[in-house]
């Protein structure tokens, strides 16, 4: 029933989100051709992927695997209990270069890109004019004269324009930087005993590599790699960016173990959302600043005495006073909650709206995130959500529902 529930609620999720991506620039031409999967976008392990069983579907223009011959609910479950691979080549990688690259960066960021260390990274924001978030990414200040950034692939196009813009500014104004936008695959190794598996094939020591840290390193003898304590799951684990060329090498090398297991977008969701992640579309968008999606944490401590990023006058001033709604976390029982489920006050009166929900296979109950008013965010209040017409009891909750497990040293 539990992995029925998922699969339901998920196939529709990914539904949504295609309709969404694909309106990033896409034409109503381009839309139509896309609904054949001969015009979706592939990465490098496509064919991979379909060897191995994997189901693909549509999502931001590509053709991604959502399970494999395991359930959803099994691929989630080994993530947590072991470690899986998720392939995440779709996101677009950026490399930054030039004396000016942290002045550039930080003009479209919230982030304080110029207090991390060398090889340090750093979850930020893109943001525009009226405070509105344009995208989540992670920054990474590399000792290689050059910032290595990772956005969401439903907002590729978006972004590389939104750079690219900008870079003509700076370049026009007599500043140094350039933009190359990488051909790199890029996997992710997510789990428990991601450190046992990978330390066979890296020379370096991963003790030493701590979360949101990044080093260039041979991987099984494959050249050429990033590797970056980070990920999507709340689960220790990496990213590896990795030459198209040889991601399928890497791939077959890390599931010789037996530790390892493939896995899709279907457990990637459910766990990104037990970890209390957001989605970019769902739980953020232009319409939302990060005060309101309670994203302070992302705002630098001197960025926010300068204020010299987009929206900043529109979004410093929410830090200190109240902001009329805030995303939540939400617990409940009973039928699972959805995406654009309205959040009811104990009287019946709408006061929110679901953004991202499922079934929570640790946790046995359904937990999602929204948007409510205020006075309603509250950790411990007692709230309704609307379910099939029917008002079903819930609790705001604290996030993650699951606790976290990022490597932060010994």
């Amino acid at each position: 029933m539990l992995a029925r529930a998922f699969a339901n609620g998920l196939c529709n999720r990914l539904s949504r989100e295609t309709t969404r991506t694909v309106g990033l620039g896409v034409t109503g031409r381009q839309n139509r051709q896309a609904s054949t999967e001969v015009a979706l976008k592939k990465t490098p392990l496509y064919d991979f992927h379909r060897a191995q069983g994997g189901k693909m579907v549509e999502f931001a223009g590509w053709s991604m695997p959502v399970q494999y011959k395991d359930s959803h609910i099994n691929s989630h479950m080994h993530t947590r209990q072991h470690c899986s691979i998720f392939d995440v080549s779709h996101m677009l990688q950026t490399k930054v270069y030039g004396r000016d690259r942290v002045k550039f960066i930080e003009s479209l960021i919230v982030g304080d890109i110029a207090e991390l260390k060398d090889n340090q990274g750093t979850l930020s924001l893109f943001t525009n004019a009226k405070g509105g978030i344009m995208d989540d990414l992670i920054v990474t200040k590399t000792d290689q004269e050059y910032l290595y950034v990772v956005s969401n692939a439903g907002c590729a196009d978006k972004d590389s324009a939104h750079m690219q813009a900008r870079l003509q500014e700076f370049k026009s104004a007599g500043h140094d930087v350039d933009l190359e936008f990488m051909e790199e695959s890029l996997i992710a190794l997510q789990g428990p005993s991601m450190a046992q598996v990978l330390q066979k094939g890296v020379g370096d020591d991963l003790r030493k590599l701590t979360f949101m840290t990044s080093v260039l390193t041979p991987v099984f003898g494959i050249q050429g790699c990033r590797v970056t304590r980070c990920g999507y799951t709340g689960e220790d684990g990496v990213e590896i960016s990795v030459p198209p060329g040889d991601v399928v090498s890497l791939t077959e090398k890390l599931l010789a173990n037996s530790e390892v297991k493939l896995a899709g977008l279907g457990a990637r969701d459910s766990l990104r959302l037990e970890a209390g992640l957001c989605l970019y579309g769902n739980d953020i968008d232009e319409t939302t600043t990060p005060v309101e999606a309670s994203l302070v944490w992302t705002i630098g401590k001197r960025r926010r005495q300068t204020r010299d990023f987009p929206g900043a006058d529109i979004i410093v001033p929410q830090i200190k006073a109240k902001t009329q709604r805030k995303r939540v976390g939400l617990i409940s029982t009973g039928p699972p909650v959805r995406q654009h489920t309205p959040i009811l006050s104990s009287d019946g009166r709408v006061i929110g709206e679901v953004t991202s929900g499922c079934p929570s296979p640790c946790l046995k109950q359904n937990v999602a995130m929204g948007y409510v008013e205020a006075g309603f965010s509250k950790v411990g209040t007692s709230i309704q959500v609307e379910v099939r017409k029917k008002a079903v009891p819930a609790v705001v909750s604290k996030m993650p529902f699951v606790p976290t497990k990022y490597y932060m040293g010994q």
